[in-house]
């Protein structure tokens, strides 16, 4: 029974405690063990019964409908693993997410965990950064570097101390992957950053996690100390390798914290503004130190690489786009939920097929893909492969993964219209494309919205002017909302413009 926040905010507690009741009436003795979730949130709570053959599914349950666990029923689903959405998936990151219990190192261990970071420790420090650059991993937060190559800078650099950070920082609408496996599978975190310490020399780690994920903080500071007391972590990583432990961080709900440097500065106790690069985080990061600073789901990859070898794992995906990808589908969809699949699918298939359409039943108008700063994509370009340089060659960008779906009810206008005014509120202040840029953003649009015409360009130029003077991604990406808004939907702004006349 999921332990996960989706199932919990789906009323996972009241089903786990009329499943107990119910078991006490029947005369029953029933074992409830907690897990993560197995992503499909529009079945949640999923109860799974261990049978024979496998696992059944029961979802989505309600506290009145437990008896159907006991006695079968409609919401009876048949056997997890052989559901469609199940099936279709290539489950490389996210295998143990629903399947272990969390905080079970016996579990873990059962089902592969620990056996990458036995294989790194019977490896030199040469020949584990190559089979990271060459199992192809890139950086799964959004920005795409190559992770091998940023560990051989950390690794090259000279230091009395070096750091690991994991940005656990998950703040883009339609996300959830980084606290799916935080909650469902946090050994793996903590597994992909002693692999990355002992290979740049680093003795200390951070897990940085946004203060709004209260499940997620709970479960990694229990993994932590379960893997601290079982000698994971510590004087020995895994009683042969070197000194390593990690430390988790709570943030203040500042989404450019989601930005490496501005969260190095509030690791530091510092106000959470962007810095000036370079120096890179590499050389000069965490307290001045040279500092690898991964993605939640770049970090759990790592184990998967060294167990099944670089590779098998870059042998997914297609161009440089290799391995697997978390696929986060909300909004107005059918079936929302976490699908890892290799990289290049397309998006129409992803929100057609896999997502079943709109939960409103009308036609699909835009897919936001890669968070609130991410391009807006028609229906004409769904036959768009979901990689890093096809995205980018259509005006957009993967991102973190999250793809969020609208109806043709939505105003595209007004979509551009929040891209600029999130941008204003969350902005650290520090550099003025970003600073002043998104409130003249706003203003601009609510011209065109008043009929001016001659705000378009104006808008054009000033999007140009904020994507190439920008610090960072925040003020450097709002322009993709607002221009592909522009470009994909110019009959909304039309129309704007001949309501005002």
């Amino acid at each position: 029974m999921p332990l996960d926040a989706a199932a919990r905010a789906c009323g996972a507690e009241e089903v786990v405690a009329a499943l107990q009741a119910e078991a006490v009436l029947r005369g029953i003795t029933l074992d409830v063990v907690r897990n993560g979730s197995r992503g499909m949130v529009w079945l949640e709570p999923l109860v799974e019964v261990e049978t024979e053959k496998g696992r059944a599914g029961f979802g989505p349950m309600t506290a009145a409908d437990v008896g159907q666990v006991f006695d079968g029923g409609p919401l009876a689903l048949g056997l997890v693993e052989d559901l469609p959405w199940m099936k279709a998936q290539t489950r490389l990151t996210f295998a143990r997410c629903g399947v272990i219990d969390p905080l079970s190192l016996a579990d873990y261990r059962a089902h592969g965990g620990f056996v990458g970071l036995e294989r790194a420790l019977g490896m030199g420090v040469e020949a584990r950064l190559a089979d990271v650059i060459a199992s192809g991993l890139r950086g799964r937060g959004g920005a795409g570097f190559p992770t091998g190559i940023k560990w051989r800078t950390v690794a090259a650099a000279v230091a009395d101390r070096k750091y690991i950070v994991c940005n656990a920082d998950e703040g883009d609408s339609g996300t959830f992957a980084d606290r799916m496996i935080m909650e469902g599978d946090p050994f793996s975190v903590i597994e992909g950053m002693a692999i990355a310490g002992i290979t740049v020399r680093a003795t200390k780690g951070f897990v940085y996690i946004r203060s709004e994920y209260p499940d997620a903080i709970a479960m990694m500071t229990a993994a932590v100390d379960v893997a601290r007391e079982a000698g994971v972590l510590g004087a020995s990583v895994a009683g042969s390798g070197p000194a390593f432990d990690i430390e988790v961080r709570v943030g203040a709900g500042a989404y450019v914290c989601g930005e490496e440097t501005s969260l190095l500065n509030s690791l530091e106790g510092k106000r959470g503004v962007v810095r000036a690069k370079p120096p890179l985080p590499a050389l000069e990061g965490f307290l001045g130190k040279p500092t690898v600073v991964n993605n939640v789901i770049s970090l759990a990859t790592i184990p998967v690489i060294f167990e099944r070898g670089a590779q098998a794992y870059a042998d997914f995906g297609m161009g440089r786009s290799r391995g697997t990808i978390p696929l986060q589908i909300a909004g107005n969809v059918a079936r929302g939920g976490l699908f890892e699949t290799a990289f290049g699918m397309s998006l129409g298939d992803i929100v057609l097929g896999l997502a079943g359409g709109t939960a409103s039943g009308r036609p699909v108008k835009a897919v936001q893909v890669g968070g609130p700063l991410g391009a807006y994509f028609p229906p004409a370009l769904f036959d768009t492969p979901f990689c890093y340089e096809e995205y980018a060659g259509a005006g957009g960008l993967v991102g973190h993964a999250g793809i969020v779906v609208f109806d043709d009810s939505a105003d595209m206008l007004a979509q551009a219209r929040f891209a600029f005014e999130f941008c204003a509120i969350e902005s650290c202040g520090k550099c003025t494309p970003c600073r002043i840029g998104a409130v003249r953003g706003v203003e601009t649009i609510d011209r065109i919205a008043r009929g001016e015409a001659a705000a378009v360009p104006l808008l054009t130029d000033l999007c140009d002017t904020m994507k190439a003077g920008s610090l960072c991604a925040l003020g450097g990406f709002t322009p993709y909302p607002v221009m592909s808004a522009l470009r994909h939907f110019p009959d909304d702004f039309a129309k704007a413009r001949e309501a005002a006349e």
